[in-house]
């Protein structure tokens, strides 16, 4: 439960319903409540002086302005900590009657900017108070910093004193809050505001546990919702919500959403505007087919496992009601709906989800909830987050159907990110179909109800008639291929582009553009032909915006290798994909030897020949299988501390360690 509990006041509606919140969560817990307002006396100075110009005459003399403004500084500030006094004497009789101690706190700056700083590291500008009596200042952080008052001269004016910057401030609190509570609108509440200005940008910079106060409804035996995404953060919004509940006896309403309507959506407006070429090459129709199939079923399993995480950790609070729902659509969306329904006294759920962006202050669904749920809100920090705490379920141990090395081979042609729900939605269907190991004949069929055509043709499904039909569309993309000069050239061809004159036989030449094709070198494509000519296509297609992305337009083998270089470094292949496709063309070419064929294509008679030429006697990848076969774990099957010490193992013992 929370402990340390900041509350930023201002005499408005809603903070006096945030004093209410807090104080009943202190009352259980035992905590502390720190009471808060922020003015801004440096504001107040300059607007003075843009005022300066329409003074009266007699107040216009350097001497005057001066003085003045020394004045006005000391007393508009003076002026606005006795207002804020005023406002901290209201929560301290609140505090008062429900028996929980209270620290008085003024902080000067931007309002937002102060009490973000405060709440995230206790770092807020403290001022030094002006005239305060010792025993009222010593309830105030910083109150040992007490300034002389303002006084009156011997001619009856208002001394203008000099004051160093040093004087006027008090430090910071160096405090450590638990949870920040704050009214949804401050005095300038406008009739059609989402969110007060100042609490819209306190929102996104806190980042601790930050509770919004809408209405004046307690959390005694109110409801609970809590929202579930199957992230870290929103496991620890799960177990707040529970903590909660448990201490004011309440019940809590979880639930698990995800979107099937986007994509669907996407495809009927894509489908609209698409031409009768573009149609066919998109394959509209086996693209949404694919998404029904395996990515609205595997969402929805996504989903029911998150809940499933949810029980497991309501386990540990069996004095909690625990209610559930699973809720398709857009988040946020579906989300109010179901909250209209149940009509929570307060809604939980993470400042991020699973799909986190570096940089992001906040969720875009938790940023929405914010801004349009009628009900309190509490966003719970990314401070303590614990990845480790995430429940454990059954699913998470369960081992998947085994898989023959044939079929084992092939699912490697899924690229690395599809892989693991390619691979689940496989073994779900054998499952469906009462088989018990995945076989090339299982793989086959569950191919073909699954993908699409050309996505059946990579993975090696598809009649002769299919393939001869896909190697020629491969072949007139293909032909579109730009390809002049060789690596060696001084002045490399293709810099200038010809254009032909639309009306006359004559042409000219222009300065090429971002717009204008890629031009290969005679090497870069020659060793582009080493692909498989069904995937050719994809293969260029990817160099060509590597090439585009680091602003080249003409491409090298060089290019060429610096591109793969890339995609080793974003690990989109690795050792163990490299094995599955060295074992399939291992196998490929034992089969056309015993059929009496040549076993190597000549592309690939070619690459051997240049690689020799090279100085390379012997296939790398057969030391990697090598040495696999000697280590002693399965890397899929150990913590990376114990993959680590077995390949310090193995190292030592390869280079003649003990």
């Amino acid at each position: 439960m929370y402990r340390e509990v900041l509350v930023p006041v201002d005499n408005s509606q809603h903070s006096d319903w945030a004093v209410e919140r807090a104080l009943e969560i202190c009352a259980e817990s035992g905590g502390r409540l720190t009471g808060t307002h922020v003015y801004a006396a440096r504001l107040h100075d300059v607007r003075f002086r843009q005022l300066e110009t329409g003074l009266p005459a007699q107040f216009q003399t350097p001497e005057e302005i001066k003085r003045q403004r020394k004045v006005h500084d000391k007393l508009i500030e003076k002026g606005l900590q006795l207002i804020s006094d005023s406002f901290l004497d209201q929560v301290e009789k609140c505090c008062t009657s429900r028996g929980v101690p209270l620290r008085r706190q003024l902080l000067e700056g931007i309002n937002y900017e102060e009490l973000v700083k405060e709440a995230n590291a206790g770092a807020g500008q403290l001022p030094s108070l002006i005239g305060f009596d010792p025993t009222i200042a010593a309830s105030y952080d910083g109150g040992d910093r007490v300034r002389a008052d303002v006084r009156l001269g011997e001619d009856g004016r208002i001394v203008g004193e000099d004051e160093e910057q040093a004087e006027k401030v008090a430090g910071a609190s160096g405090r450590d809050y638990d949870l920040v509570v704050i009214g949804a609108h401050g005095i300038g509440r406008q009739p059609l505001s989402q969110l007060g200005g100042v609490v819209g940008r306190v929102v996104r910079g806190i980042q601790k546990d930050l509770l919004v106060i809408r209405d004046d409804r307690p959390l005694a035996g109110g409801k609970i919702m809590v929202c579930v995404d199957g992230s870290s953060y929103c496991y620890k919004a799960m177990r707040v919500a529970l903590e909660l509940a448990r201490e004011f006896g309440a019940s809590v309403y979880a639930c698990s959403a995800f979107d099937v309507e986007y994509h669907h959506s996407v495809f009927h407006n894509i489908k609209d505007v698409l031409s009768v070429k573009a149609s066919k090459v998109f394959k509209f129709e086996e693209q949404e087919e694919l998404h029904n199939n395996i990515i609205d079923k595997g969402l929805l399993k996504l989903s029911q496992a998150n809940i499933k995480r949810a029980e497991v950790m309501a386990q540990e609070f069996p004095e909690v009601a625990l209610h559930t729902q699973i809720l398709i659509g857009k988040p946020f969306q579906v989300i109010m709906q179901w909250a209209e329904e149940v009509e929570p006294s307060l809604v939980v759920f993470g400042r991020h989800g699973g799909h986190r962006i570096d940089g992001t202050d906040m969720g875009s669904q938790a940023e929405n909830l914010v801004r349009l749920l009628p009900h309190n809100v509490l966003v719970t920090g990314t401070v303590g987050i614990k990845p480790e705490e995430i429940p454990w379920i059954e699913e998470d141990g369960e081992a998947g159907l085994p898989w023959a090395p044939e079929a084992e081979v092939r699912i490697l042609r899924v690229p690395p990110f599809a892989q693991g729900i390619a691979r689940r939605a496989v073994e779900e269907y054998v499952m469906e179909a009462g088989g018990g190991t995945v076989t090339n004949r299982w793989l086959d069929e569950a191919i073909k109800k699954l993908l699409p055509t050309h996505m059946q043709l990579i993975m090696g499904i598809g009649d002769a008639e299919e393939l001869a039909r896909a190697e020629l569309k491969a072949e007139e993309q293909m032909a579109k291929t730009v390809v002049l000069g060789s690596d060696a050239d001084l002045e490399p061809a293709g810099a200038t582009v010809e254009v032909a004159c639309p009306h006359t036989p004559h042409s000219m030449t222009r300065p090429r553009t971002v717009e204008d094709p890629a031009v290969w070198t005679a090497e870069a494509f020659d060793r582009l032909k080493v692909v498989p000519l069904i995937a050719r296509p994809l293969a260029r297609m990817t160099v060509e915006r590597f090439a585009g992305e680091h602003g080249m337009w003409r491409i090298t083998t060089a290019v060429m290798d610096e591109n793969k270089q890339a995609m080793i470094e974003a690990d989109e292949f690795d050792a163990e994909t490299m094995m599955g496709m060295f074992r399939e063309l291992r196998a490929k070419q034992i089969r056309a030897e015993a059929e009496g064929r040549d076993a190597l294509s000549s592309e690939m008679r070619k690459f051997i020949e240049e690689a020799k030429a090279a100085g390379i006697t012997r296939c790398p990848i057969r030391d990697i299988e090598d040495r696999m076969s000697e280590c002693p774990v399965d890397f899929k099957t150990v913590s990376p501390a114990e993959a680590k010490a077995a390949v310090e193992k193995l190292m030592k013992q390869g280079s003649g360690g003990d």
